[in-house]
């Protein structure tokens, strides 16, 4: 397929990760399952109060902003997502999803491969930006570089000096460090990463400017780094991959108060960005992914629920063909894994059509074999 999309844009991948182990159950609610009421006598929600998908899975009910995109054909929901024999650790969970490999440590990241591959010759410092602190491990890649953006509105070196001249002055010995001839190893290493953070910074400092949209953001973290997405998307500056994150969805105690405030600001979230890409022509070449390092436990703990596996995704854009994909784990005791639901499908399998059959790139040296498709793009 293509990498460029229906509107003549280059085709590019949202991602949004739901940090610490959302729980899957609370999000897609079997509400017509009584084994659900039966495991969850604190945090189980009433089915008079969820949002139906059809006449076994619902939403949760502060999921109204995705639902509305659910029913309009946007929203791929793939249900039992995850990997074989599941970790419980947030580091090592975490990990495999970002590098896909379930079996060894490896170094470089799904990601940060697939920027290798989309600019193999590194001419574009800009492939992907992570929105937030440090560099997540999927975009992590010898000689692949990341922008990490923690405010557009204020990104680049030395923002805080005021006077033009000095901060001049500054920007010129900062490349001036990185120049030079006679570099080992090491030191053209460190020379490529400051070279390409001047110029990264250089360009990303432009698009506010050029941005203007009648789409209001929600009033939360998420919703803003979207905007900050957004502005960088329709600056046009060569961006194909996106990466952000929400959290944490670490619910032992108090789940549901702060497991709902954390979905819906989600839901808002995304619901607004989608907005701002239809408005500005965007929506059908742009997919968003969400996904968590794994589900929770079936039974609660009377206040919240314990790491467990067997997750949810969400796929979304006006190019997604909607619905829902996976089979829901059961929750009978003889179907469980150890008080957990099975996966019922392998997350690299939907690598792997996002890489083949909407991004254009060879996925089985990324994803670390050949895994099934579910079919959710090409509408």
């Amino acid at each position: 397929m293509s990498s460029n999309g229906s509107n003549g844009n280059d085709k590019s991948m949202v991602f949004i990760q739901l940090t610490g182990g959302n729980d899957a159950l609370n999000t897609v609610i079997p509400y017509t399952d009584g084994q659900y009421f039966d495991n969850r006598p604190t945090v189980g929600f009433d089915r008079e109060k969820v949002l139906p998908l059809d006449d076994k899975l619902s939403l949760n009910p502060a999921m109204a902003p995705i639902k509305n995109l659910y029913d309009r054909g946007k929203v791929a929901i793939i249900n039992g997502i995850g990997y074989p024999t599941p970790s419980r650790s947030h580091f090592r969970s975490m990990d495999i999803w970002h590098t896909a490999e379930p079996t060894k440590v490896i170094n470089e990241g799904w990601l940060g491969k697939t920027v290798r591959e989309l600019d193999p010759n590194g001419e574009n410092v800009l492939t992907a930006v992570n929105f937030g602190r440090g560099l997540p491990r999927a975009l992590s890649a010898n000689g692949v570089p990341v922008a990490s953006v923690g405010d557009l509105a204020t990104y680049g070196l030395y923002p805080d000096i005021k006077d033009d001249q000095i901060r001049q002055q500054t920007l010129a010995m900062f490349s001036q460090m990185y120049g030079g001839s006679g570099r080992d190893a090491v030191k053209e290493f460190i020379h490529q990463t400051g070279q390409g953070v001047l110029k990264g910074a250089d360009i990303l400092g432009t698009a506010p400017q050029k941005y203007s949209s009648s789409v209001e953001y929600a009033d939360n973290p998420l919703a803003k780094s979207l905007k900050d997405v957004a502005q960088i998307m329709f600056a046009d500056i060569g961006t194909r991959i996106y990466y952000t994150g929400q959290g944490s969805y670490d619910h032992h105690s108090g789940e549901v108060p702060l497991h709902t405030g954390l979905i819906g600001d989600m839901s808002s979230a995304v619901s607004d960005f989608m907005d701002d890409m239809e408005e500005h022509g965007y929506d059908k070449d742009t997919i968003i992914v969400i996904f968590s390092e794994f589900g929770r436990r079936i039974k609660d703990n009377g206040s919240g629920t314990d790491h467990g596996s067997g997750g949810v995704a969400f796929v979304i854009g006006g190019s997604v063909n909607g619905g829902l994909y996976g089979d829901q784990p059961s929750l009978k005791s003889d179907d469980q894994l150890e008080g957990d639901m099975h996966f019922s499908n392998d997350f690299r399998g939907t690598y792997t059509e996002l890489l083949e059959d909407w991004m254009g790139v060879d996925a089985p040296s990324i994803v670390n074999g050949n895994f099934e498709k579910l079919n959710f793009t090409g509408k």
